[in-house]
């Protein structure tokens, strides 16, 4: 099953909200706020890579308060 890890920056005070949104979105396993240089961490998974792709790029990317993400495909 591809898996990949999803890490996002986002605007100042956007936390919560961008977590309750990302809990929602199919596949996401994991989603949790880190420290550093990034401020999100979700993990998530399909049943296809295509598939994948293609909920990380409607699904995730095009919440607003998002300004940036970097995917990080599993290799098994």
């Amino acid at each position: 099953m591809p898996t990949a890890y999803v890490l996002i920056n986002y605007e100042t005070g956007a936390g919560q909200n961008i977590l309750n949104k990302l809990k929602t979105v199919p596949g996401v396993i994991e989603a949790n706020e880190a420290n550093g240089v990034y401020d999100i961490v979700i993990k998530i998974a399909s049943d296809s890579l295509d598939k994948l792709k293609e909920t990380i790029t409607r699904d995730i990317r095009t919440i607003d308060t998002i300004r940036s993400t970097m995917t990080l495909i599993v290799v098994e």
